[in-house]
């Protein structure tokens, strides 16, 4: 027992063995979330749940842990004759405890590993690389947000900014000069005080224009893909900047601001007239939102069917003349399973020849993220 105690108080590398294998499983875990970013991003229970609760995230390109003998250290116990493989069957159950009734399939299945991850741990991953494109200054709309930074020590300040850990070293530091060291007798030279400064960030305002089709064409697939870049786009603009405002825009036939729960909520009925949208967006630029004070970007979420070419050609004028006040607009058309070829809206929009005006075309949940990677990639 007492080599054992002796052992333990002297390696203490293996106090270090626990926190090093548990930081290096948690480092795999995030590589094995970045690898599948594509299909978590998708993944419809992150997109139900309340934005701030721990989700369970399958990554299907990491191994459950298991252990691996060492092929060259001879005999074991309870290791058998070494004639094994990986994958051979041990033994099967009865019929009876297989499930009366129930025929068991004879293909393997994918073993996936469910990582717990909160979904602003989540976001931190997702958002790393994105950014508002083309963000300019607006110098005469600059919003200063103040906050209190501690940057400084001081002899003398009111003791409710009493910095304890510097007082008692400075103590120590007394009496060991003295030749008695020690924390003891504290007196009016020892103590230390926080002071701060008021630091002023200066960010350029922003304003985005969320427009969502809601007319009777849009089904299910379409509503989930909508609602799942729109969700991440909102948590993206609120995390990384302080100062974004968000305009939400459902249309069928008419158009309408509305907030930001009947955005999300709102089902689908009526036919579709795609101008209704792109003309109010306009309007609130021209009324509320001066391109001279305002970063202004455009998103539209549709799945291309529109109400006749006419319309097709007004939507085109009228992105073009906000191309004229945006930094960027960006369209994404929702053809479940892709058709192999674009809308005839897509192909209207697509004759326009500016690097502002992005266009993308979602087939598959896991296009998800790569839109919100075009859209928001940073532009110099």
């Amino acid at each position: 027992m007492s080599a054992t105690i002796s052992l333990s108080q002297s390696d203490w590398s293996l106090h270090r063995k626990g926190p090093a294998d548990q930081a290096r499983h948690a480092e795999k875990v995030k590589e094995a979330i970045r690898g599948n970013l594509a299909d978590i991003v998708a993944e419809e229970s992150i997109i139900t749940s309340d934005g701030h609760s721990i989700v369970k995230v399958p990554i299907r390109s990491l191994d459950h842990p298991r252990f691996r003998y060492d092929p060259y250290g001879g005999e074991g116990a309870g290791q058998g004759d070494g004639k094994s493989k990986v994958g051979d069957v041990l033994g099967r159950l009865p019929q009876q405890e297989q499930g009366a009734g129930k025929k068991a399939g004879n293909e393997p299945g994918v073993d996936y590993y469910e990582a717990e991850i909160t979904v602003d741990e989540l976001s931190e991953l997702i958002f790393a690389d994105l950014g508002l494109p083309a963000l300019k200054p607006k110098a005469s709309s600059e919003v200063e947000s103040e906050q209190v930074v501690y940057n400084d020590i001081r002899r003398k300040g009111i003791f409710s900014n009493l910095d304890k850990k510097r007082t008692i070293m400075e103590n120590i530091r007394r009496n060991a000069l003295t030749g008695t060291p020690g924390f003891r007798n504290v007196n009016t030279d020892d103590l230390r005080f926080k002071t701060w400064t008021h630091e002023v960030r200066r960010e350029s305002r922003a304003v985005i224009m969320a427009m969502r089709d809601v007319s009777g064409s849009m089904g299910e697939f379409e509503k989930y893909i909508t609602r799942s870049f729109y969700f991440w786009m909102v948590r993206f603009l609120r995390q990384k900047y302080d100062n974004v405002q968000i305009v939400f825009i459902t249309h069928h036939t008419e158009a309408k601001e509305v907030d930001e729960d009947a955005f999300f909520q709102l089902g689908e009925s009526g036919g579709t007239r795609v101008s209704s949208a792109y003309r109010l967006a306009l309007e609130l630029v021209e009324g509320r939102y001066s391109p001279e004070l305002w970063n202004i970007y455009g998103f539209h979420f549709s799945d291309g069917d529109n109400w006749g070419d006419s319309d097709n050609r007004t939507c085109l004028e009228l992105v073009q003349k906000l191309l004229e006040s945006c930094n960027l607009f960006g369209y994404g058309e929702i053809m479940e399973g892709g058709r192999g070829w674009s809308s005839r809206l897509m192909s209207t929009l697509e004759q326009i020849r500016d690097d502002k005006f992005v266009g993308v075309v979602i087939a598959e949940k896991q296009d998800v993220y790569p839109a919100l990677q075009k859209f928001f990639a940073r532009r110099d």
